[in-house]
């Protein structure tokens, strides 16, 4: 049985529609250029949040309001997901 790859529920000719319509557009000398600027952008986005939950902890912390439960909400939810993996992985596996 072959197994495609499926990304965010796009096959893998959709992927590959994709790309080509792409190139198509841009070219495939700008392509590295877009990517380039897509990860610069990706990466200012993740430092503003996570400058934002810092400033939000510090506040918080200043202000005398118990920040331990998120780190109780975040081990639950840590554990939920192992153990969906695990469910998932011997799903996986049978097919």
């Amino acid at each position: 049985m072959i197994q495609a790859s499926i990304f965010l529920f796009i096959g893998t000719t959709e992927i590959m529609f994709i790309l080509f319509i792409v190139v198509m557009i841009f070219g495939a000398d700008k392509i590295p250029e877009i990517a380039k600027g897509l990860g610069k952008g990706i990466r200012m986005l993740k430092d503003a949040s996570n400058d934002i939950k810092t400033e939000i902890t510090k506040s918080a912390e200043k202000n005398g309001i118990d920040t331990s439960i998120t780190k109780d909400v975040q081990d639950e939810l840590n554990k939920v997901k192992d153990d969906l993996e695990d469910f998932t992985g011997s799903v996986r596996r049978k097919l």
